[in-house]
């Protein structure tokens, strides 16, 4: 008589790293999705920065802030080399030039902003949440800002 041993898996054994690798991989890929979120939040964030730099750099040139974020106003004299939009939709950010001191065509203020995907985000504790003046001739959208749109205004010497 010989004794034959039993080679390979049985189906219940299978079934069982199936599931496993299953349970896994969707925990994987919900901590990949947030993670991805957060990139695009810290890439908003930047792309306001750089945009704040490039107003800064124009209102050093003209005593006044330019009425709309375009290629003429910030790309073709070197202030920034593109205007950055947003990384899912493709959409310029947010942007009013605004009077302050009664003048509508003369801009000395703005309110620049984006929409995070994070209502969490440690930036809303440092964001203006509003913009103080009204809209320039020409000065784009006027918005309220609320969390979870992270906005700036100029900066404070």
């Amino acid at each position: 008589m010989s004794i034959h041993q039993q080679r390979g898996f049985t189906l219940i054994e299978l079934l069982v790293v199936i599931a496993i690798i299953g349970i896994l991989s969707s925990v994987v890929l919900a901590s990949l999705n947030n993670a991805r979120g957060k990139g695009r939040d810290a890439r908003r964030v930047a792309d306001i920065r750089q945009i704040q730099l490039a107003l800064e750099l124009y209102f050093d040139d003209f005593r006044q802030y330019p009425t709309g974020l375009t290629i003429e106003n910030l790309v073709t004299p070197g202030y920034i080399s593109a205007i950055p939009t947003d990384p899912i939709s493709g959409n310029s950010y947010r942007y009013s030039a605004l009077d302050t001191n009664g003048n509508t065509a003369t801009c000395e203020s703005y309110h620049l902003g984006a929409d995070l995907e994070d209502s969490n985000h440690n930036v809303f504790d440092i964001d203006a949440d509003s913009g103080a003046g009204t809209v320039c001739q020409n000065g784009g959208e006027t918005f309220i800002g609320t969390d979870p749109i992270y906005d700036v205004r100029p900066f404070k010497y």
